[in-house]
């Protein structure tokens, strides 16, 4: 399970979910996007409208049972948890219950055996919301443009993905960042990359979720199609499939595919590895 997050709106992180899971499914894998965000927008993206579903990720939040039958497919191999404008109010609703913080996290147990991949779509803030999906993730992927205040926002944002670790998740680690609406062709473009690739590199052999994070390529460049395809309630791909953009989206999600079923293989021989020294009674390593 990978969230998505920006504490920051406007830098693709929606867009990116949407056409990163349109390009996971079409690969013929299966994917469920949960919609977090009260804006609803990859809800809207996905061609639904907000609160027209008889169950949304406001409903799943409340109890956790409803999880079971939320999902809505909407492409092959494709499903999606929908969002209403009104669940902002689950801050509120939730104020008091004791396991606020870890509900999406017991809703998705039920249901993540039917998906190879669940990708979050959480706010662009740090409230109730944004720490569920935190809480229910391994990973966090961080969207973002290539600009020197986007830049300082990273430091804040990778500290309260590490307070989350600490406090609710700790299995919770940063993969890394996917550019979006990305111009190669600028010096500061190009700086602001470099500042980036250094300081994951400086962190590598650390303790920090950071720690082997990576800037994702190929950046998805700036293109008018991706931001046109909304209003049509369609993936890149569904309306302009060859455009510079679309091509940049598949080869981000070839490169995500690969890097997580290398990681699930590993985490599989490390469990192999602690069933064995149990029946052993040699256990002297731990899962992955």
């Amino acid at each position: 399970m990978v969230a998505f997050m920006n504490q920051k709106g406007g830098v693709g992180k929606t867009t990116t979910v949407v056409n990163l899971s349109a390009a996971i499914a079409e690969a013929g894998r299966s994917v469920l996007v949960l919609d977090l965000d009260p804006q609803a927008h990859a809800t809207l993206h996905m061609g639904l409208e907000p609160g027209a579903s008889e169950r949304s990720i406001y409903d799943v939040l409340l109890d956790p049972d409803e999880a079971e039958h939320a999902a809505i497919e909407v492409r092959p191999n494709l499903a999606i948890i929908p969002a209403e404008v009104d669940q902002a109010a689950v801050e509120v609703e939730l104020a008091d219950a004791v396991d606020r913080r870890s509900r999406l996290r017991s809703a998705l147990e039920k249901i993540r055996d039917r998906y190879e991949f669940i990708l979050i779509d959480c706010p662009p803030s740090l409230g109730l919301l944004t720490v569920n999906g935190l809480a229910a993730a391994r990973e966090v992927i961080v969207p973002m443009q290539a600009h020197f205040l986007a830049l300082q926002g990273v430091g804040k944002l990778l500290e309260t993905v590490q307070l989350v670790g600490q406090n609710v998740n700790p299995k919770l680690r940063v993969s890394g960042i996917v550019l979006c609406m990305h111009e190669e062709t600028t010096r500061h473009a190009r700086e602001v990359v470099a500042d980036l690739e250094q300081f994951f590199e400086q962190s590598r052999g650390t303790e920090v979720p950071w720690a082997g994070a990576r800037v994702y390529r190929p950046a998805i460049r700036r293109n008018i199609k991706i931001a046109e395809s909304p209003s049509f309630g369609q993936t890149v791909f569904e309306y302009a499939r060859w455009c510079a953009g679309a091509i940049d989206y598949q080869q981000v999600a070839q490169l995500l595919m690969e890097e997580w079923d290398q990681m699930l293989a590993r985490r599989g021989m490390s469990e192999q590895i602690v069933t064995r020294g149990v029946s052993a009674g040699t256990a002297e390593r731990t899962t992955a």
